[in-house]
């Protein structure tokens, strides 16, 4: 994906205020060589980041006519307008280590024993992962197969098939659990008995 900022020459909260009430964001990008102020397109930022593979994947940040290759890291939204307030952004090359949170991709459920027999449910415990890897080999996403998924066994992270590159970041926990098979839920229905005939007549009477 790719975006356009420009140089931001005025600093402070004033400065700052000022963008945003003309319909920009201020933003920095940081690594690789020294911090730079910029500033950006609010409402081209704000539909870009409705998009998942803007906050998982390598973009191209153009900027005086120079391409460069960056992370979103961080960003600022307002309390409850729908609106980016700051974004950080870091420089990446081919020699550039990152750890990153992935989104997950789950398939195959609606086809696992769990569901299509056992007539239950999968529930995704985790919907993103931590990993490490060169950024220039950074997955815009981790799939995960819910196809063989039986009652009673779970899908934990060692389950999972990933690149050699990539290491997952677990902290602490040795092999998270993913996802889980949760039984179907039988409903008991009583129904209530109709009163005597005997005991009709007794209120009538």
């Amino acid at each position: 994906m790719k975006f356009v900022a420009f140089e931001r020459k005025l600093q402070g909260t004033g400065a700052s205020r000022r963008l945003r009430f003309a319909g920009k964001v201020p933003g920095i990008v940081y690594g690789a060589g020294e911090p730079a102020a910029i500033e950006l397109d609010h409402n081209a930022l704000y539909h870009a980041m409705k998009k998942e593979a803007f906050h998982s994947s390598i973009l191209d940040m153009e900027m005086d006519g120079k391409v460069t290759q960056v992370l979103l890291r961080d960003f600022q939204m307002h309390p409850y307008k729908q609106q980016v307030l700051h974004v950080d952004f870091q420089r990446v090359d081919a020699t550039t280590r990152i750890k990153k949170k992935v989104p997950l991709h789950f398939v195959g459920e609606a086809e696992s024993p769990a569901v299509k027999t056992d007539k239950g449910t999968i529930n995704h415990v985790l919907t993103q992962l931590e990993i490490t890897c060169l950024a220039q080999q950074l997955p815009e996403f981790i799939e995960v197969d819910l196809s063989g998924v039986t009652l009673g066994h779970s899908v934990h992270v060692n389950d999972l098939k990933l690149a050699d590159h990539i290491k997952v970041v677990t902290h602490g926990k040795p092999n998270p659990v993913v996802a889980t098979p949760v039984a179907a839920v039988v409903e008991e229905i009583i129904v209530a008995a109709a009163p005597a005939a005997d005991d009709k007549k007794k209120k009538k009477k």
